[in-house]
């Protein structure tokens, strides 16, 4: 069985005439990725604080969608068992937030051998933003200030680091590019805003987005590697990934 993780800078898009929220490609493609009629998908807001109008914008913008969605919540304790929940889940689509505080209470509630558990099962793991990051070894965040800095202790489940909203935050490029050089992050994989890369056990092999770009001058997702003592970017447009 394929293991597989979406992470992205995406997932959903806005209503063009009745506002509100709908799956974006990245969201869609993860749905289409379990192979189902009808996925049962959990979503998961603890960068957020289980934010509760974060989780009805998710609710919303499911409603269209052929598909049963529940959510796993840990504040102030857990809605349900998260074990049980996340194991009978097709998707587990993780939110964006503090991927710092992310981590830390996942461990504190044992998810992040649950999370290995449900991916070595063929759930499909994804998210947005620290829903990404947090799959990784780790990447630059927000989590701590205004001033990014590295997160470096992710569940590693995939042997790389990530930087997400690579086009739209000014500080994402030249940190990611230091943490490199520095060697403290690994070869890194990084997402455009509405880009999302498509890990296959832990090769990254395709690169999806949320709706219809430019494939030369649209967002993209980069490569990013140590090469001798320079570091080296390689964009990786939309389709699959060939290096």
């Amino acid at each position: 069985m394929s293991r597989k993780i979406l992470a992205t800078s995406g997932g959903f898009i806005q209503r063009k005439t009745t506002g509100g929220h709908e799956p974006g490609g990245l969201m869609l493609k993860a749905l289409e990725l379990t192979g189902k009629e009808r996925p049962r998908v959990t979503f998961i807001m603890t960068a957020s604080g289980d934010d509760s109008a974060y989780l009805a914008t998710m609710y919303s913008a499911m409603s269209r969608v052929p598909c049963d969605v529940d959510h796993l919540s840990l504040f102030m304790m857990p809605n349900h068992n998260p074990a049980d929940l996340i194991g009978k889940s097709d998707i587990v689509w993780v939110g964006g937030g503090s991927v710092v505080n992310l981590l830390a209470v996942w461990r504190a509630h044992g998810l992040d051998a649950i999370m290995h558990d449900a991916w070595d099962q063929g759930t499909i793991l994804a998210g947005v933003s620290a829903g990404s990051i947090c799959w990784h070894v780790g990447g630059p965040t927000d989590s701590f200030g205004k001033e990014l800095r590295p997160a470096l202790d992710g569940l590693a489940l995939l042997p790389y680091g990530n930087g997400v909203h690579y086009d739209s935050e000014a500080q994402r490029r030249p940190l990611v590019h230091d943490l490199v050089h520095k060697e403290l992050l690994p070869l890194t994989y990084a997402t455009d805003d509405r880009i999302g890369i498509l890990y296959e056990n832990t090769e990254a092999v395709a690169v999806y987005s949320d709706h219809e770009i430019d494939p030369i001058t649209g967002p993209a997702a980069y490569r990013v590697e140590k090469v001798g003592n320079e570091v080296v970017e390689t964009r990786m447009p939309v389709g699959k990934i060939e290096l």
